[in-house]
């Protein structure tokens, strides 16, 4: 995991003290609130409904267990004793007093972590695959470039206020599990025919109000070209992208409005005035940076554990929960083990000052002090041994923080909604609350399969509702919620925007229209046929026929 040199403590020290000044004088009346305005975004920080919200960054969704503990401790001291991970793989504050914000980021940065550009129209914390580093089929370990990209990108000045917010994901193998397909830019590190590893680079994807599925823009880019490259991309959309409406601001709508083959040319000839400049990223400075990554000193011995076997044939709920939520780790003797931020009736993403304390000592003691968030709002112990499996289990079960239901329809992906943000149109937390009482039964949960289930309160689609299997957006109807439902998105290899089936439905009618989805899908599908592809081959008519049927 990348440590902090001398510069990035010294920088984010810095700002700590110019944002204290800066809030010091909004207090004292000497700065109006749209001169506040642009400093706390630079800092994270926005108004919402209830109270300010403090958004952390968690470059590329990665953390270590004094971390963890610090968050605790500020969740318990300046909050209400929780806080909630986004898909994003940032961790938010929800009810911090604006004064002791700047007492919050001082705290962070005594654990090298901050909010600068966790917010604004800027360059976004880059995001990742989870598994990054510790799954046989990746090409290679991503997060060495999410560093670089996030040093290049920190405070660099001539992106500090682009026309709108600039989100990067990069994927290191067949599966895309970082949805680089709906991101600002798109990177797959991929091997060419000579062999050697570069990136496919996909540009002017995104969901919110226009989804879009990225374009490419380059089969294939050396390494030592990554920096120049994103720069170019990034000036153009800088010079070009449109600053008089913000709903057309995103590089999506410019990539759309010139065509991919203009921006190309036109990102083509800014990286030929700046190729061959000190952006050229040399081996040397990729081999410093991959020495923060290297791989953990293993138990070799891990493989020849037998006691997992037993455990999984002795207790059924472990093998249920052993099936469901790790995942097969590239180290013989290993398992990635997922801690699902899902319980029954409690909002997805959010974790209690003690559950986060919990899992920090989970890391210490049986992987390698690390942790790490998914876009999906989960948290990955990446390195548990085999032999070591069953006493997480124990404890994660005990905190109410091993559900069994990871990449299943209760493994929502959910925003705060009009609970919190004050950009929501409609209510989310319930809803979810309705979805997890109509399908309580796991065991019917499980039968269903592999099933993503996104729902955002607005329009700006926070929870990715656009490429979620079952996408529920919430609307408002003068003055009423009510949520439509698509069908058919995905946010991984193939990725694809859902399909609206009809008509929203009324907040007290949404878990039962699922259930008649879901009985669909039941009848149609093939032997362990997963939901989207049942909705591939047979498309949205037969969902829509009986759902709007009707009674039956």
């Amino acid at each position: 995991m990348y440590q902090y040199n001398e510069v990035d403590q010294k920088l984010v020290d810095e700002r700590v003290e110019q944002f204290r000044d800066q809030t010091r004088r909004y207090l004292a009346g000497e700065l109006s609130d749209d001169d506040f305005l642009a400093l706390r975004l630079m800092n994270g920080l926005y108004v919402q409904r209830h109270a300010p919200m403090l958004r952390v960054a968690g470059p590329y969704g990665m953390y270590n267990s004094t971390q963890l503990r610090k968050l605790a401790h500020i969740a318990r001291t300046y909050d209400k004793g929780y806080a909630h991970f986004t898909t994003r793989t940032n961790l938010q504050f929800n009810w911090p007093a604006l004064e002791q914000v700047p007492d919050i980021l001082a705290e962070l940065a005594s654990v090298q972590m901050h909010a600068i550009q966790t917010s604004g129209n800027c360059i976004r914390n880059t995001t990742t695959d989870q598994f990054a580093g510790v799954i046989a089929d990746e090409i290679e370990d991503p997060r060495p470039y999410c560093e670089i990209i996030r040093q290049w990108s920190s405070l660099h000045p001539e992106f500090a206020y682009l026309p709108r917010k600039f989100k990067i994901a990069i994927s290191a193998g067949p599966t895309d599990r970082a949805a680089t397909q709906v991101h600002d830019i798109g990177l797959h590190i991929v091997k060419n025919d000579a062999g050697e590893v570069g990136f496919e680079v996909l540009v002017g994807g995104g969901l919110g109000r226009t989804p879009v599925i990225g374009k490419q823009i380059r089969p294939f880019l050396a390494k030592q070209d990554l920096l120049s490259y994103l720069e170019a991309i990034i000036r153009v959309y800088n010079l070009n992208g449109r600053r008089d409406n913000k709903y057309k601001a995103r590089i999506k709508i410019l990539v759309q409005a010139m065509g991919i083959d203009k921006f190309r040319e036109l990102v083509d000839a800014e990286w030929e005035q700046i190729r061959e400049t000190d952006l050229q990223l040399p081996q040397s400075e990729i081999d410093r940076v991959k020495a923060f990554f290297t791989p953990f000193d293993y138990d070799q011995s891990a493989a020849e554990d037998t006691s997992l076997a037993q455990k999984l044939a002795e207790d059924e709920a472990f093998r249920i929960w052993y099936e469901r939520n790790t995942v097969e780790h590239k180290q013989a003797g290993y398992r990635i083990t997922y801690v699902s931020l899902k319980p029954y009736l409690k909002p997805a993403g959010d974790i209690t000052a003690e559950q986060l304390d919990l899992v920090a000592d989970l890391a210490e003691k049986y992987s390698f002090g690390e942790v790490r968030a998914t876009h999906n709002q989960n948290l990955v112990l990446a390195d548990v041994r085999n032999a070591d499996l069953y006493a997480v289990w124990q404890v994660l079960a005990n905190a109410d923080l091993a559900r069994p239901n990871i990449g299943t329809l209760t493994d929502m992906t959910v925003c705060p909604g009009g609970d919190f943000c004050a950009l929501a149109n409609a209510k989310t937390l319930g809803i979810a609350d309705q979805i997890n009482q109509k399908f309580e039964d796991m065991d019917y949960v499980h039968d269903l399969g592999d099933l993503k289930l996104n729902m955002s309160g607005c329009i700006n689609a926070c929870s990715h509702h656009h490429v979620g299997h079952i996408g529920i957006l919430g609307v408002d109807k003068k003055g009423e919620d009510w949520y439509q439902i698509t069908l058919g998105g995905d946010d991984g290899s193939e990725a694809a925007l859902g399909k609206v089936i009809g008509k929203a439905v009324a907040a007290d009618e949404v878990a039962d229209t699922l259930q008649k989805v879901i009985e669909v899908y039941v009848n149609n599908r093939f032997e362990n046929e997963r939901f989207i592809d049942t909705f591939r081959r047979i498309g949205l008519d037969p969902f829509k026929e009986y759902v709007y049927a009707p009674a039956h």
